[in-house]
């Protein structure tokens, strides 16, 4: 059978970045699919705050699917503007976005247009036939075997549902994958972070001596093992966010969800008492609705699981790490390119297999640096007494190395330290 006439049935599990991305790729090439969302519709739950898309995966995802076009009318190249500051609004470093002239969005070579996780869903959600989402539908488990393997989903009351006879099943269900069970018994350890997501509306006309400080990007403050941040949203809002070192139970006992929102800020303006008023102004700011607790997790730097034929797992299901290298959904997006890529080189179902196996190690080798980069930016900045300041180099170093390549991270870290040597010696 040629490779133009094997067409694999496909399960996917999960309508995130990682799912829909694969969901689109396989839909241009014709291979029929199924994506099962355990979400009861696109606007049950809140998709979260924004995203940076990097060359070489979200953007080169974004390309293959199609969907530039599209894409530059809701990207914000003025958003990759970003600040990193002490608790004191101490700048330890600056950069500006990309101008916008005359309504053309002005590329440069690294861009890393910003773009609202909703408005990304609802990208990709409209560039997939309807009738390929499956919404309601919470896995509970994969079962069978090899050759044989069926998704067993809850039912409505009337006990579980089966769907079987796919080729391959793919777990697109994040960081608490019930399809990664199936290739490993691995689960997420805590990272000792938690912290709240909250937001403010209309920040622009109600607060502008924030939005100048934000200046329409992204505002990263940290000290003393915590971080409070701000990024601009595409309707003129602010997400606000604060991260901690604390227990991992610390989370739940302070569900913000349950929590009145004066406890929220009374509570905010006790830990962030000594921080500047800049600060403290943000953190009461917020609105009084959709506030969010979070527990950060993660899966060991480097995990792996032995293939095992008809199943893997792509995005948070595969490599879940802590959100500080925003690579998070980039990866997940390359995830599912290169993923598409191995389906469209097989000839049959053994080739199918044998490839998917192929992609699975390929994947491992491009997820771990990004992995470590994750972790090690956590420690400078959470973990390392006096950070920024004393981790600003090891962490600007680190960036440019990712995303420049090793050669000229390495040459880039040279004047990175020796500047901030000199810096230091008047601040």
């Amino acid at each position: 059978m040629s490779s133009k006439t094997f067409k694999p049935r496909i399960a996917i599990i999960g309508a995130g970045p990682a799912g829909l991305t694969l969901g689109r790729l396989l839909h241009l090439q014709s291979v029929p699919f199924t994506i099962f969302e355990s979400d009861a519709s696109p606007s049950s739950r809140s998709q979260g705050g924004t995203l940076d898309l990097r060359a070489g995966t979200g953007l080169a995802a974004i390309s293959a699917c199609g969907l530039d076009k599209e894409f530059l009318k809701l990207a914000r190249y003025d958003g990759e503007a970003i600040k990193i500051t002490d608790k004191n609004l101490k700048v330890w470093f600056s950069a500006a976005g990309s101008k916008v002239d005359a309504g053309k969005k002005k590329t440069k070579r690294g861009a890393r247009p910003e773009i609202d996780r909703l408005e990304l869903r609802g990208l990709l959600l409209g560039s997939v036939p309807a009738d390929c989402i499956s919404w309601g539908e919470r896995l509970k488990r994969v079962a069978g075997e090899e050759g044989e393997l069926k998704l067993v989903f809850e039912g409505n009351g009337d006990g579980e549902v089966e769907e079987g006879g796919f080729d391959l099943i793919v777990g697109a269900d994040g960081a608490w994958s019930k399809t990664r069970r199936w290739l490993s018994e691995e689960v997420p350890a805590y990272s000792g972070i938690s912290g709240i997501e909250q937001y403010i509306s209309d920040a622009e006309a109600r607060f502008p001596d924030l939005d100048r400080l934000v200046n329409r990007g992204s505002l990263y403050m940290f000290g003393d093992g915590k971080n409070a941040s701000a990024q601009q949203m595409g309707d003129g809002s602010f997400r606000i966010s604060e991260w901690g070192v604390r227990d991992e139970s610390w989370a739940k006992k302070h569900d913000a969800a349950k929590m009145d929102p004066k406890a929220i800020k009374a509570l905010h303006q006790e830990e962030f008492s000594d921080w500047a008023p800049e600060v403290r102004k943000m953190l009461a700011s917020v609105d009084e609705g959709g506030a969010v607790s979070r527990a950060l997790y993660q899966l060991p730097i480097g995990f792996r699981w032995e293939n095992k034929p008809g199943v893997t797992v792509i995005g948070d299901a595969a490599h879940v790490m802590v959100p500080f290298a925003g690579e998070g959904a980039n990866l997940s997006m390359a995830d599912a390119m290169h993923l598409v890529q191995w389906i469209q080189s097989s000839t049959d179902k053994k080739s199918l297999l044998k490839n998917v196996a192929k992609f699975e190690e390929d994947m491992f080798v491009r997820a771990k640096p990004i992995q470590q980069i994750s972790y090690d930016n956590m420690q400078d900045m959470f973990f390392t007494p006096g950070a920024p300041r004393t981790t600003i180099e090891s962490y600007l170093t680190r960036m440019v190395k990712h995303m420049a390549g090793p050669w000229a991270g390495t040459l880039a870290g040279a004047g990175i330290y020796s500047l901030y040597w000199g810096y230091k010696l008047f601040n």
